[in-house]
């Protein structure tokens, strides 16, 4: 009787550890189901994908052992034994060809002297290459691809032509987002551009020379490359430099693993002619993931700010500034009221760390901190002193605080407005007014005028908001005279009818 007794005590003590686990697994899993739906009403599951991405990083940065051999597990064959045939299946029918078309108009001189429209137009199409991100139709692609666009059409892989809509862009990213209407699409699924390699096989998808379903491979060869490429003041330029083949028409085109996962938008060629010498460019999915949950979230990109100036550490501003380590961004400048001085970080600290991912450039720490919203709270390393602290700062908006910026659309001006900062008040000398934050095809692209320009009058009348403008707008003979200013300081005039 003993030993039966015994058993039976072993086998009970074994079905509680049993029993207790998995009802741990399922409070588990049921209380983060709970969580997500009362934080969103009716999320697409492209923002659902953004605040898990979010809010995993900020629980643990322990799943990076985990990434490295999910993701990367392969890279432990040899070279000739890297097959990429799995990962060009999956990919290229998610990748499609993009052909804009728009009107140019065409100026006559009679038409400079009198403020006139041009009476007849050109006809421009260019083409690009856009990436399936969700079987409800999606699209991601370079902003470059799709300005001025006036009709946009999308050729699937299977030779079906869709219109697609622009859902809203960023040029400081590069970034576009576009929907066609269907259902079931083939799509490319996201993967981490935090932890890719140098020396990692990728493969690179798109649409050179008109040449559709195009697929090429090579290696990552550098990270969080600035090529000061892009033309907008807030730009954020952090690519992920590879050897695989990319030419005119690749623009917007996917950059894979050997997994087939999303890890870049190609963007840029390094070239002399034109064409592929053997470096090419793409900007890091972490940066899309975040633009696109805004652009279907909210329509525009919430940018965050900590509110620093920084400086790259090298040997020679190490010595100057009597660095004993090069590592980390040096904060030459903090704002005022900024998230960085609220949050007690000086000017001369070192920022070697965001969120635990290290950061030794300026365009690293930009990639960083693009991922993230105003209202975000996020942590920072900090050397002062030769000593390290944790800080953490509530980034802002570009006005100071931490609420979420919503722009107006001025449908008869075909552009987005928005609020001035009270910097580009101080700035430019001025007290009223409202900027340009985005424009469309319109009166105003068709008169000149440009993204970033401050409409101060209207019709003699000032301008404090976006309803003055549109109250002004209402006059009755059609004449519109508008003063402004851009934030190169330059003073602008446009005459026209509406």
């Amino acid at each position: 009787m003993k030993p039966l007794r015994f058993n039976n005590i072993l086998l009970t003590f074994i079905l509680s550890i049993f029993g207790g686990i998995v009802g741990f697994v399922l409070i588990y899993l049921f209380t983060g189901t709970i969580l997500i739906k009362d934080r969103f009403e009716s999320p697409h599951s492209l923002v659902l994908d953004y605040y898990s991405h979010i809010n995993s990083e900020n629980k643990s940065n322990s799943s990076n052992n985990e990434s490295f051999f999910t993701n990367a597990s392969w890279s432990f064959q040899p070279n000739f034994g890297v097959d990429f045939t799995t990962a060009a299946e999956n990919v290229v029918p998610a990748v499609v060809h993009i052909k804009t078309t728009y009107n140019a108009p065409n100026y006559t001189l009679y038409d400079f002297i009198f403020g006139t429209q041009p009476r007849h137009t050109t006809p421009v199409m260019s083409a690009g290459s856009g990436v399936i991100i969700s079987s409800d139709g999606y699209i991601v692609t370079n902003n470059h691809v799709i300005e001025n666009a006036e009709i946009i059409e999308v050729i699937l892989n299977n030779r079906r032509t869709l219109t697609a809509s622009l859902i809203g862009r960023d040029a400081t990213t590069d970034l576009a987002l576009l929907k066609v209407e269907s259902t079931n699409l083939p799509h490319v699924k996201y993967g981490n551009s935090d932890f890719i390699r140098i020396g990692e096989w990728v493969l690179a998808v798109g649409n050179p020379f008109n040449l559709t379903s195009t697929a090429t491979h090579g290696i990552i060869s550098a990270k969080a490359r600035n090529l000061n490429i892009l033309t907008d003041n807030l730009a954020i330029e952090s690519f992920i430099q590879t050897d695989a083949a990319v030419n005119p028409g690749n623009s917007g085109g996917a950059l894979v693993n050997i997994n087939g996962e999303l890890i870049g938008i190609n963007t840029a060629i390094a070239s002399r002619t034109g064409s592929f010498v053997g470096y090419s460019f793409a900007i890091p999915v972490n940066i899309v993931r975040k633009v696109v949950a805004d652009l279907v979230e909210f329509g525009e990109v919430q940018r965050a700010y900590l509110g620093i100036d920084v400086v790259d550490i090298d040997s020679k501003i190490a010595s100057e500034l009597n660095i004993k380590d090069i590592e980390g961004v040096y904060i030459s400048r903090l704002w005022e009221t900024g998230a960085a001085r609220l949050a007690g970080i000086r000017e001369a600290d070192i920022i070697l760390e965001v969120n635990s991912h290290k950061v030794n450039t300026s365009s690293q720490l930009l990639e960083q901190l693009s991922k993230y919203r105003p209202g975000d709270k996020v942590e920072f390393l900090i050397k002062r002193n030769g000593f390290t602290r944790h800080f953490t700062a509530t980034l802002q908006n570009k006005y100071g605080n931490t609420e979420l910026i919503r722009s107006e659309i001025v449908e008869k001006l075909s552009a987005r407005f928005e609020p001035i900062t009270e910097m580009d008040k101080q700035r430019l000398r001025i007290t009223h007014g409202v900027q340009v934050s985005d424009i469309y095809r319109g009166i105003l692209a068709a008169n000149g005028v440009r993204k970033g320009f401050i409409i101060m009058f209207v019709n003699k009348k000032a301008i404090n908001t976006v309803s003055d403008l549109k109250n002004q707008l209402e006059n009755p003979d059609g004449k519109i005279f508008i003063e402004g200013v851009y934030p190169n300081g330059a003073r602008a005039y446009y005459a026209f009818n509406i």
